[in-house]
């Protein structure tokens, strides 16, 4: 009896003093910052018939800018997953002067004003900038074009991808790779079929987060896409701000409801990957 008490109360002290004030602060301020907007979208577009919906969506400019946010922001999160594992990589496995500076550079995108990247960007990639006028001299245009704006969109990305990958890397015991190098598998294979395995549920993560952080960017896109319809450059966030400046709250809450089922989506299915994946490697 006295073994049971002692656990009884070993355990009712594990509990976390405060409990109950912790769980209703944080379930009110989600609620205000996050649920209760996000659900006056949602029953402001039901105000709207469905015909009157799908052709506020259907309209060519908006369409347009749907294609070029998606377009764009997929290979922008491509291009981060790519370079944002090597930058991982080199963080994570080498030794060099400057690794701390380099560390911390990578935190610079969530610092930095999303306007002032996008303008410094646009300047830098204009033909008068560098490298944009040597880029001009080949016949390569970057601003103003969709080139200029998935460059943006990878600038805005890849802390998503780093940061996702690098706590993964530190902890991947570096066995496998020896035993694999043991029994005679090049680097390739090494890399393919032991540490690619292991690092997908995060690369999955930072794909996911990059692609939904670049539909809906708008600061560092603004300025160096042109915001051109018929170069079809403008963004759907663009498109927004334009019809609330028109006072068309009616186009702004459609567009808004498509973009957060979207995001929806995209997360949903990454997390669905992520768990299978994880099943998998279990």
């Amino acid at each position: 009896m006295k073994g049971l008490k002692r656990k009884g109360q070993q355990k009712s002290c594990n509990v976390i003093p405060g409990f109950g004030l912790s769980m209703g602060v944080t379930v009110t301020m989600l609620s205000l910052l996050v649920l209760i907007p996000l659900a006056s979208v949602l029953v402001y577009s039901l105000k709207l018939s469905p015909a009157e919906f799908f052709q506020l969506i259907g309209k060519s400019v908006v369409r347009n800018a749907f294609a070029t946010s998606i377009l764009c922001s997929f290979i922008a999160a491509i291009c981060n997953c790519i370079f944002g594992m090597i930058l991982a990589w080199i963080l994570v496995r080498y030794e060099f002067p400057g690794k701390k500076i380099l560390d911390g550079l990578i935190e610079l995108p969530f610092a930095l004003p999303t306007a002032v990247a996008g303008i410094t960007l646009s300047k830098m990639y204009a033909d008068t900038g560098f490298p944009g006028k040597y880029l001009a001299k080949l016949g390569i245009q970057v601003s103003y074009t969709k080139v200029g704006l998935t460059i943006a969109l990878i600038f805005v990305g890849i802390p998503f991808v780093v940061r996702a990958i690098q706590p993964v890397l530190e902890k991947l015991d570096g066995s496998y790779e020896e035993a694999g190098n043991m029994l005679g598998a090049d680097r390739r294979t090494i890399f393919f079929r032991i540490i690619l395995p292991e690092l997908q549920p995060a690369l999955l993560t930072g794909f996911g987060l990059a692609f939904a952080r670049g539909i809906g960017e708008y600061g560092s896109v603004i300025y160096i896409s042109g915001n051109s319809a018929k170069e079809h450059t403008q963004v759907v966030s663009y498109v927004i701000m334009q019809k609330l400046n028109y006072v068309d709250y009616a186009s702004a809450t459609a567009i808004a409801l498509v973009m957060l089922i979207l995001s929806f989506l995209i997360l949903f299915i990454i997390n669905m990957i992520q768990v299978h994946q994880a099943k998998r490697t279990a």
